[in-house]
């Protein structure tokens, strides 16, 4: 079977956005069970998402269960999403994962569908998770969470000590001269700088803290080896170009880690951001049923397995019920993940108020973050 890949990226600001928006809205399609095989002509479904989430690894066996092949078109970044969803011809996208910060651009955008809670397993999830920001509007829900993670800084283990990297300000020390490097996304890098500030939360900050903010990214520029796409992340690291990276976490070192490159991930004192991923069904999608049977097989523990170990990065799950069937099946990963449920986990950071969810900026317009983003790689 032939699995198709492609990207694209745009950048569009929430009000070119939601001026823009104008997909017309489809009716809500009947149930569908995802544990039973279909019996209809084989079909294609269309997903908008990260990297790596229609790897046979994650879809083959939903394929194989609803006579379909999943087909992604792949994005990097938030602002890319929105546009290529933006100016897709109705029909062209079924499913769509979203950023937690996005979702409610989606959603006043008109382009996902109100779901059905009874639909998915969310009682199943951590009770931090089933309710959670920005994939609710009031009692109405539109997103389903798939997977998270926590950013703070990767670094080698061969240049740095645990004790140099317990603040971000490791980030301007003389080892990170010239072996800085940087994730090609304004959101997660500015965030955690922002931390650093001492900001809580580190996206609704004021015009002072916003200069501060900008000063202080531009005051590593020296330090900077390069800017790296996702995929670039990881041969960065591997080959010792980048010494040291913010912006990111577990979900870059915890597959270099196994191939035995001396990497580890941490969250600094100041805190770390969540980043968190969901499926939401896209409104002018012609296989609603097909799209809510993937969204009901990826957030069930058989598929929270599989997303939680996918090959183009891993994550962390909201399924307790996922966690218990990989502590079952899987118990070297379930510890590699901090999935495991008779001891520390990836949760106590959560518990502890260090872990800041990762939001669009709040007193500012998307397009502000971006140019100093800009502004600070052509310096």
């Amino acid at each position: 079977m032939s699995r198709k890949y492609d990207s694209g990226a745009l950048s569009l600001s929430r009000r070119q956005l939601l001026k823009a928006a104008g997909l017309t809205l489809g009716a809500a399609a009947a149930g569908f069970s995802p544990f039973t095989s279909a019996q209809s002509p084989h079909r294609t479904l269309n997903i908008l998402s990260w990297p790596g989430h229609a790897d046979p690894f994650a879809v083959a066996e939903f394929e194989k269960l609803h006579n379909c092949t999943v087909v992604a078109r792949e994005y990097v970044g938030g602002e890319a999403m929105l546009g290529l969803i933006n100016q897709a011809p109705p029909g062209m996208f079924d499913v769509v994962m979203a950023d937690a910060e996005y979702v409610d651009m989606l959603r006043m955008g008109g382009f996902i569908d109100k779901l059905n809670p009874d639909d998915y397993p969310i009682a199943d999830f951590f009770p931090e998770f089933q309710h959670f920001e920005g994939h609710w509007d009031g009692d109405d829900l539109y997103s389903v969470m798939l997977r998270f993670g926590y950013i703070g800084m990767a670094y080698r283990t061969d240049v740095f000590s645990p004790e140099e990297v317990t603040s971000y300000t490791a980030l301007w020390s003389d080892k990170a001269k010239g072996r800085l490097g940087m994730f090609d996304w304004y959101l997660p890098t500015m965030g955690c700088l922002s931390l650093r500030q001492g900001n809580r939360p580190p996206f609704d900050i004021g015009g002072a803290q916003f200069d501060l903010l900008k000063k202080s990214l531009n005051s590593l520029a020296p330090q900077v080896s390069g800017f790296y796409s996702m995929s670039n992340l990881f041969s960065m690291l591997s080959n010792g170009t980048a010494a040291i990276i913010p912006g990111i976490g577990d979900w870059v070192v915890n597959l270099l880690q196994k191939d035995g490159v001396p990497v580890a991930a941490v969250v600094p004192e100041e805190g770390g951001l969540q980043w968190t991923e969901s499926l939401s069904i896209v409104s002018s999608s012609r296989n609603k049923d097909l799209a809510k049977a993937f969204i009901q097989y990826m957030t069930s523990p058989e598929g929270q397995i599989r997303t939680a170990r996918l090959p183009a990065y891993v994550a962390s799950i909201p399924n307790r019920k996922g966690w218990e069937l990989l502590n079952e099946r899987h118990p070297d990963d379930a510890r590699m993940l901090g999935l495991t449920l008779d001891g520390p986990n990836v949760m106590d950071d959560y518990a502890k108020g260090k872990i800041f969810l990762r939001k669009l900026p709040v007193q500012q317009e998307i397009d502000q973050w971006n140019d100093v983003w800009t502004a600070f790689k052509s310096a």
